[in-house]
């Protein structure tokens, strides 16, 4: 079987890099090859345990985006890739032949091979795999008491929908604040204040050592000899690259495992992408290899890739990922963008922040109106915005996607301050009380004050 491009993986980075080939490409084959009859929403699979209820509830249109862009799929896996022959096997024999090929393999969960009893029954990890979800779902529903370990995204948001059902969460952290790798510290306080309230047991500064049980687990063993009882664990503590096709093909992968790319998407084979979780990522501003591994920035490679396959954009290619993040509890948003005050000064980055809390609608006797806090990392010299941060109501999804686009821009204080902007009562802060302008107001009288010294 031959296609002009081939594409192996169906989730966001799959999808995206197809479906933008068939787009830019309209008289070329395309052809993805995926594993799964249903591909998983990454970002909602947390809320399988509560929200939406169920995997089912949680699908992602690929198939039906891949119908009605003429795109061909082929339910099945890969077992090796022939750069030479340029050619894909499949583990039924078949041989497929392309022109290029776009690796979009993604993620499995992290399993910390030092801690013992990962193996006991009723100890679960968070693939994005449906058959091992709904069996999960199954197994833990009679469970009453359950363990979490590991507070990222992932284990913020499971821990809260798993009380939701009525459950005793207990969500574990090694650090000193949840969500410590995406946020600083005052915004992590801010999760954890809403997970407390509504029934999570938080535990922070708290290494876990062992997990016991006679076959199935009973405890939680931690590093300073103290143990909790428990009908469950939940083990999140991060995803590693898929990339063992690659790496089996001779394709360069650097020390964590991520499939070497330029800022097209390209590996060092000029017919092969890969993109997504299983691709490597530099971030934004520093430079340096950065872990991150989200579905929008997947899509934002998929893209590049997609574009890039027969012809090089010089104006179209990845810069780096600027690791926005976001999350909710409750009604209450927090997110991220770029870099936090703890990683700039830790870079060794000369900055200040500026800092406004205010409120989401005006005047503040609506109904739903919601304390909005916005901080600004900005470089002190420049005035140029390195990061940003946000708490504040359901809102702050689109707010923090606006400090990213600022990021990626290069934008200064200075075009913040001078932003025309549209506001109205019902679906934003006052123009005159705007947290974003006025957090960088706050940060600009900081600058005046440093050059005036």
């Amino acid at each position: 079987m031959d296609t002009d491009v081939l594409i192996i993986g169906s989730s966001a980075a799959g999808m995206v890099a197809a479906t933008t080939a068939k787009r830019i490409y309209n008289n070329k084959k395309v052809l993805v090859i995926t594993r799964n009859e249903k591909t998983l929403i990454p970002c909602g699979i947390p809320y399988v345990f509560g929200s939406v209820s169920s995997t089912d509830n949680n699908i992602l249109p690929a198939e039906k985006a891949f119908d009605s862009s003429g795109v061909d799929v082929i339910h099945n896996d890969v077992a090796s890739i022939d750069r030479q022959a340029k050619t894909v096997k499949l583990i039924s024999g078949e041989v497929i032949s392309y022109d290029k090929l776009i690796i979009g393999t993604g993620s499995t969960p992290l399993h910390p091979h030092w801690l013992n009893g990962t193996q006991l029954d009723q100890v679960f990890f968070v693939p994005k795999d449906k058959v091992y979800l709904d069996d999960m779902q199954q197994k833990i529903k009679d469970s009453k008491t359950i363990a979490v370990i590991g507070a990222g995204f992932i284990g913020v948001e499971l821990s809260d929908e798993l009380q939701k059902s009525g459950k005793q969460v207990i969500l574990i952290e090694k650090l000193p604040n949840i969500l410590g790798l995406a946020f600083d510290p005052e915004f992590g306080l801010i999760a954890e204040k809403l997970l407390t309230q509504r029934g999570v047991n938080v535990m922070t500064d708290k290494g876990v050592k062992e997990i016991l049980g006679n076959k199935k687990v009973e405890q939680v063993v931690f590093e300073d000899g103290t143990s909790i009882d428990v009908d469950a664990v939940v083990i999140a503590m991060g995803y590693q690259p898929n990339s063992r096709l690659a790496k089996e093909s001779g394709l360069p992968v650097s020390d964590s495992g991520f499939i070497k790319v330029d800022e097209y998407m390209r590996t060092d084979d000029p017919n092969i992408f890969a993109v997504g979780d299983c691709a490597e990522k530099r971030d934004f501003v520093t430079r340096k290899p950065s872990p991150v591994m989200l579905a929008s920035t997947a899509c934002a490679e998929a893209r590049i890739a997609g574009m890039n396959l027969y012809k090089l954009s010089a104006i179209k290619t990845f810069s780096g990922t600027i690791s926005i993040f976001a999350t909710a509890i409750g009604n209450t948003g927090i997110g991220v963008a770029g870099l936090t005050e703890t990683v700039a000064r830790k870079e060794g980055f000369d900055i200040i922040t500026g800092v406004f809390e205010g409120i989401d609608r005006h005047p503040g006797s609506l109904s739903d109106t919601h304390t909005q806090k916005v901080k600004l990392i900005v470089g002190k010299e420049s005035g140029v915005i390195l990061g940003g941060e946000v708490a504040g109501g359901l809102s702050i999804g689109e707010l923090t996607n606006t400090i990213g686009i600022i990021i990626q821009n290069r934008m200064s204080i200075n075009s913040i301050l001078t932003a025309q902007i549209g506001t109205h009562p019902l679906l934003t802060a006052s123009p005159a009380g705007y947290p974003l302008i006025k957090a960088a107001e706050n940060a600009s009288a900081q600058i005046l004050k440093y050059f005036n010294q």
